[in-house]
């Protein structure tokens, strides 16, 4: 996504399209890695010498109550967040804490339980050991 597009998506999203929020977006777009705040501020401050924290914090709360970006708390203790707002899944390993997108949308699944429900958000967190450190613990 090009800066315009950028721009674009957030003015149509009700979003006004500042330099930092530019930038915000375009890193969670860019890095898929699902960063948290802090690793969004420490990847920007140099280039953004007057980014606060407090910016990144408020930046990524707009966008998720704009829809354009997903909160992922798959643990108590930090939130990651994802430029990926369609129905899929995450899986975190527990050895390298990387969090990875698998396809799965849960909307699709007809639940029993719920029916007469309406559920507005699905989310599906998975812990394990990803395949690169399964393999590593082989060798």
């Amino acid at each position: 996504m090009s800066i315009a597009e950028i721009k674009e998506h957030l003015i149509k999203h009700g979003v006004k399209p500042s330099l930092p929020r530019i930038k915000i977006f375009e890193y969670l777009i860019s890095y898929k890695s699902h960063p948290t705040a802090d690793e969004i501020y420490n990847a920007l401050a140099s280039e953004l010498i007057t980014l606060s924290k407090t910016t990144v914090y408020n930046t990524l709360d707009l966008f998720v109550k704009s829809k354009i970006t997903i909160p992922i708390l798959i643990e108590d203790n930090e939130t990651r967040f994802d430029a990926n707002t369609s129905n899929h899944g995450h899986f975190k390993c527990l050895r390298c804490n990387k969090v990875y997108d698998f396809d799965y949308d849960l909307s699709d699944h007809n639940i029993k339980e719920l029916a007469g429900f309406e559920p507005r958000e699905f989310h599906t967190y998975i812990k394990g050991v990803c395949k690169k450190c399964a393999q590593n613990a082989k060798d």
